[in-house]
């Protein structure tokens, strides 16, 4: 891989990372809701499952889909339904402190990582990374070097937006403020299906 590409790969990464998408929004609220520490598990757990997901489209999964577009098209809904039940739940969340004792829990690790699977955005982006940025010449390797660089870029990347909810949280102490919050998160996570299920069709 030249210098030239890959300095264009992590710009690539950096902006699809850091952009509004369900990972970021979700992080937002969580880290409004939970703080920072408690969202780290979280933050983690997306880009260990995105970097397992560009590998497993560069190792061919990505060719399946090409194959057997059904199964890309079964994925998406799938993924635009577990978001809509997500919205639902955090539209629906709670002060933490509220007194009748209902706490919310921020994804784990492992919630995270195979929320990566069934991601619109996340599709969209390993296998952009893969058709454009992965030359063919030591594939295997280049497909693993992808992979991580994604991963070491994603984190930091979306952290800042947990990072952002942290800040508001003390200015969101009022339940009320905290509730219209929440619905907006919910509707702005919504709203970040639209892009990316218009445009993914144009990505295969």
């Amino acid at each position: 891989m030249t210098t030239e590409l890959l300095i264009a790969f992590i710009a690539f990464a950096f902006v699809t990372s850091v952009t509004p998408g369900p990972n970021n929004m979700m992080l937002l609220a969580s880290g409004v809701n939970f703080g920072l520490r408690r969202s780290l598990p979280h933050m983690l757990g997306i880009s260990l499952g995105f970097m397992l997901l560009v590998m497993a489209v560069g190792f061919g999964l990505g060719q399946l889909f090409e194959q057997l577009p059904m199964f890309y098209t079964v994925l998406r809904y799938l993924g635009a339904a577990y978001l809509l039940y997500l919205a639902w739940k955090i539209a629906n969340a709670g002060a933490p402190d509220s007194q009748n004792g209902q706490r919310g829990k921020p994804f784990s690790f492992l919630q995270a990582a195979a929320f990566q699977w069934i991601n619109p955005k996340a599709w969209v982006m390993a296998i952009g990374a893969i058709t454009t940025y992965t030359p063919q010449e030591n594939f295997v390797v280049n497909v693993l070097l992808i992979a991580a660089l994604f991963a070491l870029v994603n984190c930091p990347s979306v952290g800042l937006w947990t990072v952002a909810g942290s800040l508001l949280r003390n200015w969101l102490n009022n339940p009320r403020v905290l509730r219209c919050f929440n619905v907006g998160m919910a509707l702005l996570l919504v709203a970040s299906l639209y892009p990316i299920l218009a445009d993914v069709q144009g990505v295969l």
